[in-house]
């Protein structure tokens, strides 16, 4: 197995692990069937950066994702209702690739866009060709990256966007990850907005 294919099955560990079979309601081994295609397709890639693994919302609902991180044993939690969860939607161009798994190449959480209204830092993204992360995707950082929430900052997440307007936002509260949202036109000098360089699904390595 590659460095890269290696990585994916670590990552499809500890969600299986953390019981993301159960929130999709299989059984953990036919879970791991699904990530075959793409950790297979890994083994022969030269990636060599980081990135993410990341369930699409059709295998797991992204309400119930964030009580499955942890900093310290304490507990990802939010005060948004599920309906609001799941409206945060992944904006056009920003739709994941096909398939029940796909990765985020090298993401970050945005720390040069700290303190910045999501919308200008949408712009700025955009003119730095980055991408912005959507929920699903700022939630997998959070699963298997909670770390960063402490080394780092919090995060806005562009990609995705309720009808009302607002975007989604992983921060530390309590001492603990928490999911909420934001207003595009608000500041908070301690989120940074989420981006990475590509994505791909099993598709794109064909």
């Amino acid at each position: 197995m590659s460095r890269a294919s290696d990585e994916a099955q670590r990552q499809l560990d500890r969600i299986v692990a953390l019981g993301y079979p159960d929130v999709a309601d299989m059984s953990d081994s036919a879970f791991r069937a699904l990530a075959k295609p793409i950790i297979h397709a890994l083994e022969d890639s030269e990636l060599t950066i980081g990135f993410v693994l990341v369930p699409t919302r059709e295998l797991v609902s992204p309400e119930s994702l964030i009580a499955r991180t942890s900093i310290n044993r304490m507990a990802g939690f939010t005060t948004l209702p599920p309906r609001d969860i799941i409206s945060f939607t992944p904006q056009h161009g920003f739709e994941p690739p096909e398939g029940p798994f796909y990765i985020v190449l090298d993401p970050h959480t945005g720390t040069a866009y700290v303190n910045r209204e999501p919308d200008v830092a949408r712009k700025l993204i955009d003119s730095d060709d980055r991408l912005p992360l959507t929920l699903e995707e700022g939630l997998s950082i959070a699963t298997q990256h909670p770390n960063w929430l402490l080394e780092k900052n919090g995060f806005n997440l562009l990609g995705s966007r309720s009808p009302d307007g607002r975007v989604p936002s992983i921060w530390m509260s309590q001492n603990a990850p928490r999911l909420a949202s934001v207003w595009p036109n608000s500041r908070h000098t301690w989120l940074g907005n989420a981006y990475c360089m590509g994505r791909q699904g099993i598709s794109l390595f064909h």
